[in-house]
This record gives C-alpha cells, structure tokens and sequence, in this order.
C-alpha cells in the first residue's frame, strides 16, 4: 500500500516513527505533502530523511491571502529530486469565500508551475467543483484530486483521467455519497490516503491520524467495490507509482 497524501510535519509524532508504524502495517511508500512554503520545507527534510518518504511541495488555497507572493520559491523547491508532485494547491469555498480571486489565482500560478517541472498536480477542492473543473480544464499534466469529497467533480474526473484518492472519510457512516463516486472510478485511477494528521478513518475516527491507517481506507473502499482488500491495496499502491513516478 502506498498513502498517497500525508502532513507529517503537521503530525505530533516524530516521523521516524509514523515511517515506522506505517512499515508495519504493509504501507511501502509515503507522500509527504506540504501546505505552505515553511510546511514544504519541512516536508522535503522528512523525505530527506527517509527513503520511503517522497515529497510533494505547494501552497494550499487557505494561504491564498498570506502566501501568493510566494511562488517564486515554490518554483525553485519543486525541482528538488525528492519532489514528485506540485501541491497540494486548489479552491475552497467553505473556509476561503472570501478569497476567490486569489486562490484562483494560487492556483493557476501553480499549474502552470506543474507544467513546467512536468510533475504531477495535487489538487484541493471543496464546495468549488464547478470552478475547480474550469480551472484544470486546460491542465495537460497528471491531475491527482486528494481527499475527494465533492461528487459533482467526478463527471469531469472520469472524462478526462483524473486519479482519484479517497481518505478516511469514505469510511465515515454517512459517507454513502463518496462510496457511491468510489465505485465508479476506474481500477487505474483510483488512489487512497490518509490526509495525516486529520480525517482518521471509522476504527480509528476521534484520534490523531497516521500513514499506517490507510489500511482502513482500503478495507473501506474494498468493501463498497465488491473488492479484495489486499488486492485492492496493490492495485492502488501501482497506481500511486504510475501517477507520481515513484519506485
């Protein structure tokens, strides 16, 4: 298994031993995501750290305000080698309304950084799936839509190839709406995640979460799919490396 979205330097444990916690339950490979230019700093010295870390560096939609001016130094992180992805970067209404304009503007800065450095994007979307859509329209890079909670963005998703990572709340009781889009999404683009240290899956909801639940996610989103765990866990441990180039 690999899980394919984790703040490690937003969690409380030392990543030594998440690393290793999640070693043990079966989880190979991690992406490290960063929120912000100090949190994709701190990323890149976690997969620094760690071989079976691998970082994704960005400027999530909540910075849009405080953070836009800096992209230039985002520029120069993303073509860091342990850098496999730009992101996570996006649009988000719920918490952000009032500022639209800017995190409009984040993001397009961001893909077409993605573009230059030719890696993938890791996009953030919630209660803005009709702009999120128009936004990645002209995108021709690899699309990574993490923690996937808004069904009106899967019709786009399918039609044009996006991946498709669910984290620990598919598993909640009341998520019926996102295993309903889970079981539509084809084999070779579905991914899973933890979204470390928020979102812990049903068995572990209530604690801080960790890379090693994402064997939760998997159970969860094999039973909703009529599918084996383990080799649903495989399928999209191949996906990730497929998506992020990973070894």
């Amino acid at each position: 298994m690999i899980d394919t979205h984790a703040h490690l330097d937003a969690c409380e444990d030392d990543a030594a031993a998440l690393v290793a916690r999640a070693a043990a339950a079966g989880v190979e490979r991690i992406v490290a995501v960063g929120a912000g230019i100090e949190s994709s700093l701190a990323t890149l010295a976690i997969a620094d750290a760690h071989d079976a870390v691998s970082a994704s560096v960005g400027i999530d939609p909540h910075r849009a305000a405080s953070e836009s001016g800096s992209t230039g130094e985002l520029r120069e992180l993303a073509t860091h080698p342990r850098v496999v992805a730009v992101g996570e970067t996006g649009l988000d209404y719920h918490y952000g309304a009032d500022a639209k304009r800017e995190q409009r503007a984040l993001l397009e800065a961001q893909l077409e950084l993605a573009e230059h450095v030719q890696k993938p994007v890791v996009i953030h979307c919630r209660e803005a799936a009709a702009d999120t859509a128009g936004a990645l329209a002209p995108f021709r890079g690899t699309v990574v839509l993490h923690c996937f909670s808004e069904p009106e963005l899967l019709p786009a998703a399918l039609e044009r190839g996006y991946y498709v990572s669910f984290a620990g709340n598919v598993t909640y009781p009341r998520s019926s709406a996102l295993r309903e889009a889970a079981v539509h999404v084809p084999a070779d683009r579905l991914l899973v995640e933890t979204d470390s240290p928020y979102l812990a899956p049903q068995p572990r909801r209530g604690r801080p979460n960790e890379p090693a639940n994402v064997v939760h996610t998997v159970a969860g989103l094999a039973k909703a799919r009529d599918e084996d765990a383990a080799e649903l866990g495989r399928r999209t441990a191949a996906n990730a490396r497929a998506a992020f180039g990973l070894p």
